[in-house]
């Protein structure tokens, strides 16, 4: 009786060993794809807040331009401002998939 509780023991205990090491190997997979996610989150935000900054300095510029001008630079402001807002649902969209 005891020799089989014993090899019970032994069975369970490999399969123990087994199964964490997979354990293991699966949290390693997820930290790596978590710090993928973390890079590509950050290039994202970077481009976002590149785009940001084009809107606002084209803003700047028709603050500074003349009555005479201002109004040919909307065309150019508003396709920055839309790539920008585009660019920021299509993100928002991608974080709440994930």
């Amino acid at each position: 009786m005891k020799i089989k509780r014993q090899a019970y023991i032994a069975v369970i205990k490999n399969q123990l060993n087994d199964l964490n090491l997979e354990l293991a190997d699966i949290q390693t997979k997820v930290a790596n794809a978590k710090a993928v996610a973390h890079a590509r989150y950050a290039e994202e935000m970077m481009v976002l807040r590149e785009q940001a900054q084009q809107v606002s300095n084209q803003l700047e510029k028709i603050k500074t331009a003349s009555d005479d001008t201002w109004e040919s630079m909307i065309g150019s402001t508003e396709k920055i401002k839309d790539a920008f807002v585009n660019s920021f649902h299509v993100f928002k969209a991608q974080l709440k998939e994930k």
